[in-house]
């Protein structure tokens, strides 16, 4: 795939800053693409919906500067997330306006790509699709997506439940496609462990959310410095979906994390936590995250830390 080979090649470091919701905004987007990484968001974060293409113009914008301020430079591209469930309203008009602006990637989640794909690869986009099990998978590939982003356990959000090493050995079994492995990665290592392991690109959420850029709330960024892997817990209970959240923020809402019963959202009292408003989300990597930096000085870390997993790795082959 030329594409495919084409977007490696923009990458200063082989990872896509995933789309994390009310948290992902054009200023972490711009300064992801900037350092050298895939920047994206969900395009439900732009509300209402008419913001989308103004959050587009503001993206668009920002990496023209940077190009005119760096001269020879070329940021990263970036990437919109569509919810391609029925249940999104909105999805035909964020689909229209990605077309309208020949959005470089889609990344497509909880339900087939199938319209999804037709459209972009019509003006040479990349469609990317998060699957979290090989009927995922299999469903993905036949509707033709450019590569598949497998979520795995200890990812944040709404992950899998499978280890690494199955999901991507039972993939890479049938599919020689782009893929990019997603599940509490947050330093170099990991980026360089996941393409050892057969991926291609390392998909990297909550090492972001204690960013500068952020949108998270300051409480919410300090919580991520502050928690471990102890600290997350995986539940269907929020949002009928299970994922990962982290258990002082349930706490500091009013709920036991460990006695969670009931129907979700759904039975709980008016005044109780909105769906993942007062809820945080977060990977098992969490307790690797020990500040709150720029953006730029995150994916600088990451790519040291890379190159001296890379170094190490290197020494052991000619031992």
């Amino acid at each position: 795939m030329p594409q495919v080979t084409s977007l490696k090649s923009k990458l200063a470091l082989p990872v896509i800053g995933s789309p994390m919701f009310l948290v992902s905004n054009p200023s972490m987007v711009i300064a992801q693409c900037c350092a050298g990484i895939v920047g994206s968001f969900p395009a439900l974060n732009a509300r209402p919906q008419e913001e989308f293409e103004k959050w587009l113009n503001d993206i668009e914008a920002g990496l023209s500067r940077y190009r005119a301020e760096h001269p020879g430079e070329q940021p990263a591209p970036y990437a919109v997330n569509l919810i391609v469930h029925q249940t999104n309203e909105r999805l035909q008009h964020d689909m229209d306006v990605c077309v309208r602006y020949r959005v470089p990637i889609v990344i497509t989640s909880l339900h087939s790509p199938e319209h999804v794909v037709e459209r972009v690869h019509g003006y040479g986009g990349l469609v990317l699709h998060d699957v979290t099990t090989m009927r995922h998978a299999k469903k993905a590939i036949a509707a033709g997506v450019d590569g598949l982003i497998l979520v795995c356990a200890g990812a944040g959000g709404h992950a899998g439940a499978l280890s690494p090493f199955a999901l991507v050995n039972e993939v890479r079994a049938i599919y020689d496609g782009l893929l990019v492995l997603a599940g509490s990665i947050t330093n170099g290592s990991a980026i360089l462990a996941a393409q050892a392991m057969g991926c291609d690109l390392a998909y990297i959420g909550t090492r972001f959310i204690a960013s500068d850029e952020s949108g998270a709330v300051s409480a919410y960024k300090q919580m991520i410095v502050d928690t471990t892997a102890a600290d997350v817990l995986y539940t269907p209970y929020f949002s009928g979906v299970s994922g990962n959240y982290l258990k002082p923020s349930i706490v500091a809402a009013g709920l036991d994390p460990d006695n969670l019963s009931g129907g979700g959202l759904d039975s709980m009292n008016i005044g109780k936590p909105k769906k993942w408003k007062d809820i945080w989300g977060s990977g098992q990597g969490v307790g690797n995250i020990d500040s709150v930096l720029p953006v730029k000085q995150i994916v600088a870390r990451l790519r040291e830390e890379y190159r001296q997993a890379l170094r190490q790795l290197q020494a052991l082959a000619q031992d």
